[in-house]
């Protein structure tokens, strides 16, 4: 929201300086963005009249010009701007003034023709970004008066940040009482008459879209000069606001909605078609805006519409075939409720925002509309004449609830703030906030304004005593009692220590968005059960992620795009997927039925990986190497072996689509299934447009994580053994089928197995191949013996050959 610091000014008798108010301001939750000083030096700078303009006897650009600068004086300018001409009232510098640039006037020769002084533009002036030409001010601007005097300066643009549950400060009204409250004052705002009918013709509305619209108000006024100009004053505040002025039935309705916090329009009656005005859903089609585009619109959207069909898009901008122009005779006015969630995302699906969808998807008063219409009325007829109708007003009164009181107890308040605030400061602050306050005998009942949405509990009122009062006021202490702190599972593995493991084994922690295109999910066949947002940030963020790692390649490619070649990220993070009717019906099994009426899509938090590249940074004392299958691997593992349990992790078939089907793997624990990992499928390579290998792994958090509780345990004083052993064996028979067997078979004896040699070639024949594994053998209680060694080897020989179809080699 930007206001002139002038404007808030008028309406509330503010004795700071500008700092001061902008620091006050954000103290009370209305945060200052910025503040764009206007005409702060303008010492020297007149209201000059051209009375004269010839050409320049030595440039074509230029002109000599003669100037009355009041009391009968004149002064010759020489000046370049295109619209110079006789007549003209603009500014001048005269000499010795210094501008807000920093140029300094002095008496100069241009050209050999002598300039005592310089005509100026808008923006040498530091009022406005126009450079284009002189600064034209109005007929009846008075020649010789200071120009800061003239236009109301110095002033500043003050803009500031504010959150979604105060849209009752996008206006300079609601400001005004948030202000009068803040520096303990009355805000003095202008009253607002009603503007008597001067003919009795009408248009009829109907509202035919139920809650979306449960407020229409309209006036015919007839007879009007849309070529007369906005007053300057007007024209001003609104160029101070951020507004640029266009024409006076445009800048009026513009002036209302800052002033009063009203988004209107208004329609060249005589374009419209007869009937009545009619608010409704749209039935298809396009329409054609005020900025020139065609848009399709469907069902979601409300629209203003005639018997020829849409005119305007309700809440968000009008048509092109009913706008006004100079030509403009007679205006239809439009003012309207529309509630928050018939507009909301409305305007953005279509790449839009405009003043009104902002407003409207946050609230506006439902109370405005009338009030709104009498005043553009009475600047229409005042700046542009006319002859109003009466006011036509629609109102669904089932769909508009009046505000309800409120109870604020004096005891919650104290416990809340920590301190003592006096019973007539509570009274005053929310009296001063427009809110009706009545005493109880355990505090106060107050009710709010219609456009206070926000107050709807106790902790409300509780907050806007604080802010009010001032934050500053309340004294810091730290917390009193006793305090427990939360002791980390030890059944779990923290996130903290998978996110150092990964970042020791060289990946980075990245963050991505959990919004994707469905275009994306669907090319890596990710869409089955994915969630599609009903008011998305941008239409390529519509759908919420079904996995980690469309967003984590995302980043990798950006990365590798940025010459990058060796990229390693990773991301704990959670995913969402829409709940099954399988998820219903286990939950009821489970005799759960809260879960499974359970609203919102089912989360679950993973962990994921990509990597490509080369396996190690380049360094002298390795050979480069292509990342692989392996080194991937060797990182999940290392991510196992924080649980403790690392042989509970066993491969599988990865049951994975976006995965090369040769090169990929599924990991289990117990009966658990915890994701996959491996090389992508080369179909989504070439989709991606990537010309090397990528490497993923995605597991679900949980049952990763989970772990039995440490125990320490005594380190034998006994030495190990090492029996090595080879054997041939089908290739289709896996290690850990080699594993398990061993360790079935051997017991507790069996410290660690591993291999340490596979070897596959024609002399051992197609599909055989030769595994050669280490065996460490330890007693807790005894040095092993000879005997005992080989005893255990022929009980892992037997297992092999027994459940593996193994062949002893050697």
């Amino acid at each position: 929201m930007k206001f002139s610091e002038n404007w808030l000014r008028e309406f509330v008798p503010i004795k700071v300086d500008r700092d001061e108010l902008c620091q006050r301001l954000t103290m009370a939750g209305l945060e200052v963005e910025g503040v764009e000083p206007i005409g702060a030096a303008l010492e020297g700078v007149i209201v000059a009249q051209i009375v004269g303009c010839e050409p320049h006897p030595n440039a074509d650009k230029l002109r000599v010009c003669q100037v009355s600068v009041g009391a009968g004086d004149s002064a010759q300018i020489v000046c370049g701007a295109p619209n110079a001409r006789t007549g003209l009232k603009a500014p001048l510098a005269t000499i010795g003034a210094i501008l807000p640039n920093g140029i300094q006037i002095k008496k100069a020769a241009l050209r050999g023709v002598e300039s005592q002084g310089m005509l100026c533009s808008a923006k040498e002036l530091g009022i406005d970004a126009d450079a284009s030409g002189l600064m034209e001010l109005p007929d009846d601007a008075p020649v010789g008066l200071k120009l800061a005097e003239y236009l109301h300066l110095p002033d500043a643009a003050i803009e500031i940040k504010l959150t979604p549950n105060r849209p009752d400060c996008l206006s300079v009204h609601g400001l005004a009482h948030d202000a009068a409250a803040i520096f303990g004052v009355a805000a003095a705002l202008p009253a607002i008459a009603p503007i008597a009918a001067a003919t009795t013709n009408e248009r009829k509305v109907e509202l035919n879209a139920g809650a979306d619209c449960p407020r229409y108000c309209g006036r015919l006024i007839e007879g009007i000069d849309a070529s007369a100009p906005t007053p300057l004053w007007m024209a001003e505040r609104l160029r101070r606001s951020g507004s640029r002025p266009i024409s006076l039935l445009v800048d009026v309705t513009q002036y209302v909605m800052l002033e009063l916090g009203q988004p209107m329009h208004a329609f060249d009656n005589n374009l419209l078609h007869p009937g009545p005005i009619v608010v409704r859903r749209a039935n298809g089609g396009m329409m054609h805006l005020l900025d020139g585009r065609q848009v399709l619109l469907d069902k979601e959207y409300l629209v203003i519409a005639d018997e020829s069909g849409p005119v305007a898009l309700a809440g968000i901008m009008g048509g092109y075939d009913t706008r006004v122009t100079e030509a403009t005779r007679d205006v239809f006015l439009e003012a309207a409720h529309f509630a928050p969630t018939a507009i909301s995302g409305r305007a953005r699906k279509l790449g839009m925002h405009t003043d009104a969808s902002h407003r409207f998807e946050r609230g506006v008063d439902p109370e405005l509309p009338r009030l709104a219409i009498e005043r553009a009325t009475q600047l229409i007829a005042e700046f542009g004449g006319g002859k109003p109708g009466p006011i036509t007003e629609a109102t669904l009164p089932q769909f508009l609830s009046p505000p309800t009181a409120v109870a604020l107890r004096r005891t919650r308040l104290r416990r809340v703030l920590g301190i003592d605030v006096v019973d007539t400061e509570v009274m005053r602050i929310l009296r001063a906030l427009d809110m009706q306050v009545e005493s109880t005998p355990d505090g106060w009942r107050a009710t709010p304004p219609s456009r206070r949405f926000d107050i709807a509990i106790e902790e409300d009122l509780i907050e806007e005593v604080a802010r009010v009062h001032g934050y500053e006021t309340i004294p810091t202490r730290m917390p009193a009692g006793e305090i427990r702190v939360a002791a980390p599972s030890e059944t779990r593995v923290g996130e903290t220590d998978l996110r150092r493991q990964l970042a020791a084994r060289d990946y980075r922690e990245a963050i991505t968005y959990a919004f994707l295109d469905a275009a994306e999910l669907k090319r890596w066949q990710l869409d089955g059960d994915a969630l599609a947002l009903a008011n998305p940030l941008a239409a390529d963020l519509g759908t919420m992620r079904t996995s980690l790692l469309p967003g984590l390649v995302n980043a990798l490619i950006a990365n590798r795009r940025r010459q990058h070649e060796r990229v390693r990220l990773f991301e704990v993070g959670r995913v969402f997927k829409l709940r099954s009717p399988a998820m219903d019906g286990r939950a009821l099994a489970e005799g759960n039925a809260s879960k499974m009426y359970a609203d919102g899509p089912v989360e679950t938090t993973r962990i994921a990986g990509v990597a490509c590249g080369n396996a190690t940074e380049l360094q002298w004392a390795t050979d480069k190497r292509a990342l692989d299958f392996y080194d991937v691997k060797g990182d999940i593992e290392s991510l196992f072996a924080l649980t403790g349990a690392g042989s509970e992790f066993r491969s599988a078939p990865a049951n994975a689509s976006w995965l090369h089907p040769g090169r990929s793997a599924g990991i289990v624990r117990g009966n658990a299934a915890l994701g996959s990992y491996g090389a992508l499928h080369p179909r989504l390579l070439k989709a991606l447009d990537i010309d090397s290998d990528i490497y993923v792994f995605e597991f679900d958090l949980e049952p990763l994580a989970a772990r039995a509780v440490p125990r320490a345990i005594a380190i034998t004083r006994f030495p190990s053994v090492r029996r090595d052993l080879s054997f041939e064996l089908l290739e289709s028979v896996t290690y850990d089928t080699v594993e398990a067997s061993v360790r079935a078979a051997v017991g507790s004896t069996l410290r660690e197995i591993f291999v340490f040699d596979r070897y596959a070639g024609k002399n051992l024949g197609v599909g055989v191949k030769s595994l050669a594994i280490g065996l460490i053998l330890q007693d807790d209680y005894r040095t092993l013996t000879d005997a005992d060694a080989d005893a255990c080897v022929r009980l892992a020989v037997a297992a092999i050959e027994r459940d593996c179809q193994a062949r002893l080699r050697g």
